[in-house]
């Protein structure tokens, strides 16, 4: 009996979603169905590495040289304001990789809701919530590390941000306008600026 080559083809594993192919198109959120999200492992936490699948360099933008990296808040349902979900997402605007831990505080204490690796220029989801779980958000804190892969780049400081959200703009419509990052209304808010940690959400100022 002769016995046949079996050839095995190794499928490459879908990426977190890019920012954008052009800088002025606005992204949509296919991240949070499940689309160009790395797969989650057993027990759902962290993803699962590819393997032995070559991964093609990050492209890189001369303005992308600079830290820039924002949390976004989109509602589920626009229509329905007042009682839908929401989903938060990081966008990593910038051509370095960051390591990000999201916090949020819980009295003297802090309670970790993410950590991960944003590539660069890509945006990723953290997590979904709903009204009831608002007071969780209101103190939050940011860490990041920054650095590119397989070359030399200028040195970026590890950044730790502190941010109050003003919660009451879950409820105010006129907050979730479309944008750079996506096309759905959404409330951006600034992290890293130029390089440049931004406290300015501490204001009690409100739009």
């Amino acid at each position: 009996m002769q016995v046949r080559d079996v050839i095995v083809i190794e499928q490459p594993q879908p990426r977190p979603q890019p920012i954008s192919e052009e800088r002025g198109e606005a992204r949509t959120r296919d991240a949070a169905e499940g689309k160009n999200l790395p797969p989650r492992g057993e027990d759902g936490k962290g993803a699962v590495p590819p393997q032995n699948v070559l991964k093609a360099a990050p492209l890189e933008r001369r303005e992308g040289e600079r830290l820039n990296l924002y949390l976004s808040f989109l509602p589920d349902n626009i229509k329905e304001f007042s009682s839908t979900g929401f989903e938060s997402y990081l966008v990593n605007d910038s051509n370095y990789y960051m390591q990000v831990s999201l916090l949020s505080a819980e009295g003297a204490s802090w309670r970790l809701r993410f950590c991960g690796i944003v590539e660069p220029n890509s945006k990723i989801f953290v997590e979904a919530f709903d009204h009831s779980q608002l007071n969780d958000l209101e103190h939050l804190c940011v860490q990041t590390i920054a650095w590119k892969q397989d070359k030399p780049f200028a040195l970026k400081p590890a950044t730790t941000t502190e941010l109050r959200l003003i919660l009451t703009k879950f409820y105010k419509l006129h907050v979730f306008q479309p944008n750079e990052f996506f096309k759905e209304p959404n409330w951006t808010e600034d992290i890293i600026r130029d390089d440049k940690p931004v406290r300015s959400a501490w204001s009690i100022q409100e739009p």
